[in-house]
């Protein structure tokens, strides 16, 4: 792996004198320098707002922003460019779903979440409940981390319009059976959206194949840059949906006596786009696609694996989240010790990890805890890396006398 991560320049950085050990993937990705060099091109050689524009800066600029888009719908393999709406990330994707179509619910109705999202797909709907008077209805999850299918096929009312799941638990790594729950969900006559920030960098995302309604994810999870983000949504629901915000882009024509909206996907893209953000971010998704979805999966599985087994050597640790399935990360709890106490050691060591609640306060109220230590990994970490880690922990160890 030591040529990948030679493509990644802040990788060659040193933290108090320790060569840098990064493991806080799962909050953001560092970025090759195919994308650095993405984002250098978009601002010294082309320049400029795209559409509309008849100059030559702007039209290649639209060029290649729609091209970005292209190389999202391939990425996900999405029936259409249509479909591929640029948001400012994963948090704006759900935002944009729970306020459209939130104004088609009656009071009474009802909206399915779990319990191990990230705050992002519930507070989202929490708002909405406050506006509409709609239920939100949790899904429980059990001790080691898992949905409770049965329980969540039981939850089901003629009310239910709406589930929103994570394709992967930020906080405990489990991968949810999206599928089979939106397989569920539309047999009830309700849509779906997944939360994808998780699982787009470390698991194959086909949307046709989950049959998923919506599906939301952020570019700097996945090696782009931040501020830049997807929500897939299907054609026949982006069209029947009203527009997200007001402005330029968005709209036919203007005039005071009424306003008519543009088609698919610039409807739900108001003001000035990102164009240098999607540029960087197909650059981002490129990358990945030329080592291979499959590779980079079965290359974290093996980090993933290897660095449970060597924190249970190491003792007095206690891994939150053991679901069969998990993926990119892993989260523990190191004897007493506070999780901020352990982080704040470690970085002074050179290694990055996450401490805290990962924004899903829900979860640690369920495991009974305030917070864990989350060691999660993208493609350049190697085996070495948790070595480093464990040896850092051990430090902790003698420091807190464990």
């Amino acid at each position: 792996m030591n040529l990948i991560q030679s493509q990644f320049p802040i990788l060659s950085r040193t933290i108090y004198g320790k060569p840098l050990v990064y493991l806080d993937n799962a909050a953001t990705t560092q970025k090759p320098q195919v994308v650095l060099d993405a984002i250098q091109t978009a601002y010294t050689q082309r320049n400029a707002n795209i559409h509309r524009g008849v100059h030559f800066l702007s039209q290649e600029a639209t060029i290649a922003h729609e091209s970005a888009r292209d190389v999202v719908r391939d990425f996900i393999h999405a029936r259409s460019s249509k479909e591929i709406i640029f948001t400012r990330g994963t948090t704006e994707g759900i935002n944009l779903v729970a306020s459209c179509f939130g104004q088609q619910l009656q009071e009474g109705d009802e909206i399915m979440v779990s319990m191990m999202e990230h705050h992002s797909n519930i507070v989202p709907w929490q708002l909405l409940s406050m506006q509409k008077n709609v239920k939100i209805v949790p899904i429980p999850f059990d001790e080691n981390g898992e949905l409770e299918m049965e329980e969540f096929r039981k939850l089901f009312s003629k009310k239910t319009k709406f589930v929103s799941i994570a394709h992967v638990s930020n906080a405990l790594g489990t991968v949810n059976p999206v599928k089979e729950i939106i397989a569920e969900a539309h047999r009830h006559g309700a849509l779906t959206l997944v939360d994808g920030a998780q699982s787009t960098p470390h698991i194959s995302i086909d949307v046709q194949d989950l049959d998923c309604d919506f599906f939301a994810f952020s570019g700097h999870k996945i090696y782009g840059p931040t501020g830049i983000g997807i929500l897939y949504g299907k054609e026949s629901l982006l069209n029947s949906l009203p527009p997200y915000m007001g402005g330029g882009e968005m709209i036919e024509k203007v005039s005071f006596s009424g306003t008519t909206f543009n088609e698919l996907p610039y409807k739900y893209e108001a003001g000035t786009p990102d164009y240098v953000g999607s540029t960087a971010l197909a650059a981002a998704l490129r990358f990945v696609s030329e080592i291979g979805m499959e590779k980079i999966a079965k290359h974290e599985q093996d980090l993933l694996n290897y660095c449970t087994e060597r924190l249970h050597d190491l003792g007095g640790v206690r891994i939150i989240g053991q679901a069969t399935k998990k993926s990119g990360l892993i989260s523990f709890l190191l004897g007493d010790v506070h999780p901020f106490d352990v982080g704040t050691i470690l970085d002074k060591l050179g290694i990055a990890v996450r401490t805290g609640h990962h924004c899903a306060q829900p979860v640690m109220e369920r495991m009974g805890i305030e917070g864990t230590v989350r060691a999660s990994f993208a493609l350049y970490n190697t085996k070495e890396d948790i070595d480093v880690l464990i040896e850092g922990l051990l430090r902790v160890k003698k420091m807190f006398r464990m």
